[in-house]
């Protein structure tokens, strides 16, 4: 009789110590499983997080150039689709002159009155080197410009600068926030007016001239 409690006893704990080590070993399964599709979360997020940034800059450009072809309605479309409603735009020239508009409405009514004004019958704008710091909801970018604007058939304006941005991501979109444009130079590219037979000719009597683009001014 004895012996028959103690063999059941034997039993009794090999169960408990085999449901024991099922149960850590499940435990341990499904944290791996947790904590690894976290990181696969976490990794697969930022990747898409930098593309949507990246395409904002793409977007600013295409607004741009839309405006830059005198269609000042589909550029504060666009526009809309890259900030956020409480936007803060400045442009800050070689000079040092600057313009700070709010709200991209403002800075695209900005935009067509500077090109109008200074005659740019075509624009293209090119966004490069572009670095994102992403921080939670919120982001840093910065991105190089070249752009051209094309004045006449021998005369374009030629801009080279940087876009310093500010983003959130609101409503699982993200957007610009704060936007600066460090230029760093604006020149006038021109080509003699009269055909040449000699490339040197036509080298020698091209030029490039800082130019100061007119601005209009917002109203104190």
């Amino acid at each position: 009789m004895e012996k028959r409690r103690d063999n059941g006893r034997i039993v009794t704990n090999a169960i408990s110590f085999l449901l024991n080590r099922i149960t850590l070993v499940v435990i341990a399964v499904a944290l791996v499983l947790f904590i690894g599709g976290r990181f696969e979360i976490a990794s697969a997020n930022q990747p898409n997080a930098e593309l949507e940034i990246q395409k904002l800059t793409s977007c600013y450009a295409l607004g741009t150039d839309a405006i830059g072809r005198g269609n000042l309605l589909e550029g504060k479309n666009i526009y809309r689709d890259c900030f956020t409603q409480d936007s803060v735009l400045t442009a800050i020239f070689p000079d040092g002159a600057s313009e700070t508009r709010y709200g991209t409405d403002s800075w695209a009514d900005f935009v067509y009155s500077v090109f109008q004004g200074n005659g740019y019958q075509a624009t293209q704008h090119l966004i490069g080197t572009i670095n994102i710091s992403i921080e939670n909801n919120k982001a840093t970018a910065t991105s190089y410009l070249h752009a051209t604007h094309k004045r006449s058939e021998t005369s374009i304006d030629v801009a080279n600068g940087t876009y310093e941005d500010k983003l959130i991501k609101t409503n699982g979109r993200w957007k610009i926030r704060n936007r600066t444009l460090k230029l760093i130079d604006f020149l006038n590219l021109s080509s003699p007016t009269t055909a040449s037979s000699s490339t040197n000719a036509r080298s020698t009597n091209s030029s490039a001239t800082f130019v100061r683009p007119n601005i209009p001014r917002l109203k104190e």
